[in-house]
């Protein structure tokens, strides 16, 4: 077998090139630099007058974990695979002959920027880059949430009442390796399911209710674009609702309407939205023990269609980056949910480009 000479590999790039190579996409649509100011804040690097090998790139690192969030890998593969795909080394800018970050590197390079708490201000940047590409927030927006899942933790019942009144179990505290990997911010949940029809073509009484331990990511996207604008991070019992108050409404969205479905829907959450000057286009619940009037019905009806398009961005995060914590703390977990946001956004705005051009 020949060694490959730099025409072969030359060749074979063209060739992926070919073939619709998204990573080459993002470089030639998003401008990571807009992202060095943040990065280097967040790192806070030395100067190197004390000698030492120089830290990577923080544009180069940043673009890595593009990479692992795009393809939802740990930080072993992530190694793994940089070193094995053309692809991949393209995207970065590195050559066969270059230093590739080990998973150590990759794994301390997040851990700075999620002590930093850089994730709110990254987001925000490239939020920045599509706004000046003209895409404001238009048109009303569109609240919902989903769960992500984490690891389950095996806990007594004393240490889950601990845990729920956030305290730490007291068989704990004097053992930091055992503390360290126990996710003290993660929480049990029911996850309700639609109900499938039984083999024999009947319908069961009620849905599936189906445990769930982990995370819950909520939303707020502009209804024009479906670029997520607001975004939070909880433990996955944490009520909807609630988050509507806590900042998950962008106040920059040039019209006033709200679309949410009906955990959204309380007298708090309603007078919250006048005094700030948005417009209610949240579902109503049934009434209790009667049925549901016919005019909110089809009221209900005609806001679903427009709601619905928040489950787009879902189906998309579930598809593509197979979003799931592999971290512990919600710390982490922000990290990783925001930059699972990012990436989203990059890849609606590269979608909306290639319309743009086509049209």
């Amino acid at each position: 077998m020949k060694q490959p000479g730099f025409f072969d590999v030359e060749e074979r790039l063209a060739r992926l090139s070919g073939l619709g190579d998204q990573l080459e996409a993002f470089s030639r649509t998003v401008d990571f630099e807009v992202f060095r100011p943040d990065l280097e804040k967040a790192l806070a690097y030395s100067d190197g007058s004390k000698g030492g090998r120089p830290p990577f790139d923080p544009v180069l690192m940043f673009k890595i974990l593009v990479i692992q969030t795009l393809n939802n890998l740990s930080d072993e593969r992530t190694e793994y695979l940089i070193n094995d795909r053309l692809s991949f080394m393209r995207f970065l800018g590195l050559g066969l002959s270059d230093r590739v970050p080990d998973a150590k590197t990759v794994w301390l390079y997040q851990k700075r920027l999620t002590q930093a708490g850089a994730i709110d201000g990254l987001f925000n940047r490239f939020d920045a880059t599509l706004r000046n590409a003209g895409y404001l927030p238009m048109s009303g927006q569109i609240l919902d949430a989903r769960l992500v899942a984490a690891p389950k933790q095996r806990n007594t019942n004393a240490e889950k009442a601990d845990l729920r009144e956030g305290r730490i179990p007291e068989n704990w505290q004097d053992k930091p390796s055992k503390l360290s990997h126990k996710d003290r911010h993660a929480r049990w949940t029911l996850k309700f399911t639609k109900a499938k029809r039984q083999d024999d073509g009947t319908m069961p009484s009620s849905d599936l209710a189906i445990p769930f331990f982990g995370y819950k990511s909520h939303v707020s996207i502009d209804r024009k674009y479906r670029f997520i604008r607001k975004w939070k991070t909880t433990h996955a019992a944490a009520s909807d609702g609630a988050r509507l108050r806590e900042g998950l409404l962008d106040k920059t969205n040039t019209a006033s309407s709200v679309w949410a479905d009906t955990a959204y829907r309380s007298k708090a959450n309603e007078d919250f939205m006048e005094k700030q000057g948005f417009v209610s286009k949240v579902h109503r619940k049934k009434p209790h023990l009667k049925p549901m009037p016919r005019h909110i019905q089809k009221s209900n009806a005609g806001k679903s269609v427009i709601r619905s398009r928040v489950e787009h961005v879902f189906a998309d995060q579930k598809s593509q980056t197979g979003l799931f914590v592999r971290t512990v703390g919600i710390t982490r977990a922000t990290m990783r949910i925001g930059l699972a946001n990012i990436v989203y956004n990059m890849r609606r705005f590269l979608f909306l480009e290639r319309l743009n051009a086509s049209a």
